[in-house]
């Protein structure tokens, strides 16, 4: 993929995924969706989630998971995890730098995830402040969630016309080809950091439109080194 020389010199937006973005919260999700499974006699989550779409959010993939029970052990993990979650939730190396470096350009940020915002809103104050973020848009809040190019452009929707948006203005940073897909469809420019929370490989992606980085040590060294 792109390792290429990064533009900031006409950057007003970043949207950034949460979960395995700015959060390491994938594996208190293992651990307590793994308790649920079990408490329904069903086969761990490395197993099970070969059951799920690729296109839905963890949520909306209990149905396909539990069948009719899907609401009610939904309720369980979401208990389970919070528990979890609050002692295990740490951020990535150089993320804090990274957003500083965004917020000290006046170069807006945002959260867009496909998470229920009722779990976003208990984590997020264990990593950060949320007044970093001039726009948190959760899952079914837009008109369609991620990998639709809907979902980003209802977080941009108070601050930019959907027909100024370019790879230069708009970056959209996450781990998984959904993120990737998301800022394609509003002409933004995707860039994609770590492996991806559920190890897609993303199939019939043109690596081409991406700009990969191994992780956000790597992305702030090229934000420094930035054309500005």
């Amino acid at each position: 993929g792109l390792k290429m020389q990064l533009d900031i010199s006409e950057l007003k937006y970043v949207l950034f995924d949460w979960d395995n973005t700015l959060a390491e919260s994938r594996s208190s999700l293992v651990c307590a969706v793994d308790k649920i499974l079990a408490d329904y006699n069903l086969p761990c989550w490395k197993i099970s989630m070969e059951k799920r779409d690729r296109n839905l959010s963890f949520k909306d993939n209990f149905p396909r998971i539990f069948g009719k029970d899907a609401a009610a052990a939904y309720e369980k993990y979401r208990e389970v995890y919070k528990a979890i979650v609050t002692e295990k939730i740490t951020t990535f190396e150089k993320v804090r730098e990274v957003l500083s470096f965004l917020a000290e350009r006046h170069i807006k940020i945002m959260i867009v995830t496909n998470k229920e915002r009722i779990l976003l809103e208990y984590e997020l104050p264990l990593l950060f402040d949320k007044k970093m973020f001039c726009n948190i848009v959760c899952g079914h809040e837009a008109s369609a969630d991620k990998p639709s190019g809907r979902h980003a452009l209802y977080a941009l929707q108070n601050f930019i016309k959907p027909e100024d948006i370019n790879r230069k203005n708009v970056w959209v940073v996450g781990d998984s080809p959904q993120d990737s897909a998301m800022a394609l469809a509003i002409g933004a420019l995707p860039i994609r950091i770590n492996k991806s929370i559920w190890g897609d490989t993303a199939r019939g992606e043109d690596k081409e439109d991406i700009v990969w980085f191994d992780s956000f040590s790597d992305f702030y060294v090229a934000l420094k080194l930035a054309k500005n």
